[in-house]
């Protein structure tokens, strides 16, 4: 299988580059090929809503979406968004490459993608990651694709308190799995 991890943090180093990081390892050794892609240091612009595309077309905005991601994604059996959660949701930069998902819709739907969300957060309260459940479930469900699993890290703050929670592992034994 060919995954494409796409990375949502101003983090390289950061917690879920390290659940990325676990989660691609599992996967290799699984037999599966993973690339990964920085969304947030890419020159990803948000969609304008101009229709321009109607949901089946090239996109005016002609940035690194158009010109490269937009064909890793093509070419990825599974995608799986990886991202620090920012104010109880996903980064803008990561919903801004969902977004971009319009100009492809039609054929997006099609493909039958398989998903997962790797995501962590500095709060531990159980209601830190509803918000974020909530879209992952929808796009999901909106874009055919098949959820293949999870890993929420909550009280993931910093790589050092992450390192110490058991998520790197549940990545790991996720991308294993595969």
């Amino acid at each position: 299988m060919n995954i494409l991890i796409l990375k949502g943090s101003g983090n390289r180093r950061g917690s879920s580059a390290l659940l990325a990081d676990e989660f691609a390892r599992g996967a290799r050794e699984a037999g599966h090929e993973v690339s990964e892609y920085d969304v947030v240091h890419a020159d990803i612009r948000n969609c304008t809503g101009c229709n321009a595309c109607g949901m089946a077309g090239a996109c005016v905005l002609k940035d690194d979406y158009e010109h490269e991601l937009k064909d890793l994604i093509r070419a990825a059996d599974m995608l799986v968004f990886a991202f620090p959660v920012y104010y109880y949701n996903w980064p803008a930069q990561v919903k801004a490459v969902v977004d971009r998902f319009y100009s492809f819709t039609y054929e997006l739907t099609g493909m039958r993608k398989k998903a997962v969300m790797l995501t962590v957060a500095w709060d531990n309260d159980g209601t830190v990651f509803r918000i974020v459940d909530a879209y992952y479930d929808r796009i999901c469900e909106y874009m055919h694709f098949e959820d293949c699993g999870r890993v929420e890290g909550g009280g993931c703050g910093t790589p050092e308190m992450t390192r110490s929670t058991r998520f790197p592992q549940a990545a790991y034994d996720l991308g294993k799995s595969l």
